[in-house]
């Protein structure tokens, strides 16, 4: 039996739903959630709320937190919400981490679009979307610790499928992840 923690990263685009989904997670593993936005230096955030896009000098150091938050984990884990919009942010992780699994909630640009547009107080603005489509490199075969979930059903639906996915690579205990009642 492996009781090594498991680390989960809730990934995608902003407004495709990773904090609801780590949140969910979080819950139904009894997992410690954060937000990987909570991990964001100040200066980054008041670019992201004056519609500046980060570039990747802010995201390296907001990276390793996440990374350093990961690694840290005991049992039985973390989860965090975070964009991983490239591989070489996944790579990042990775390398911080030690062993991750991604979940990547996949979805169409309009559909995010219509669910920014719907939401109050996030400092991410709505017109930067365009700009985390062009960064995001959809995550290829050959990332094996990559789940993509699409995101067009409710949420409880996207954890009974993330939790399957999770539970088929048996390297967790099956006592931690079962299916969803």
């Amino acid at each position: 039996m492996n009781n090594s923690p498991l680390r989960l990263i809730v990934m995608g685009v902003s407004g495709c739903g990773k904090s609801t989904m780590a949140t969910a997670l979080g819950e139904q593993l009894g997992l410690e959630m954060v937000d990987g936005d909570d991990l964001h230096h100040p200066t980054s955030v008041a670019k992201m709320r004056s519609g500046i896009a980060l570039e990747d000098a802010d995201r390296w150091p907001w990276l390793d937190r996440i990374g350093d938050f990961l690694a840290q984990a005991q049992a039985p884990g973390r989860v965090v919400a975070c964009s991983a919009l490239k591989r070489a942010y996944r790579n990042r992780i990775r390398e911080q981490a030690g062993p991750v699994r991604f979940l990547f909630l996949n979805g169409s640009f309009e559909l995010i679009d219509e669910r920014m547009r719907q939401r109050a107080g996030h400092y991410m603005q709505a017109n930067l979307l365009a700009s985390q489509f062009q960064a995001l490199e959809i995550p290829q075969p050959d990332e094996s610790d990559v789940i993509t979930l699409p995101i067009n059903q409710p949420v409880a639906e996207l954890v009974k499928q993330a939790l399957a996915s999770l539970q088929a690579y048996g390297d967790h205990a099956p006592y931690r992840i079962q299916a969803a009642h």
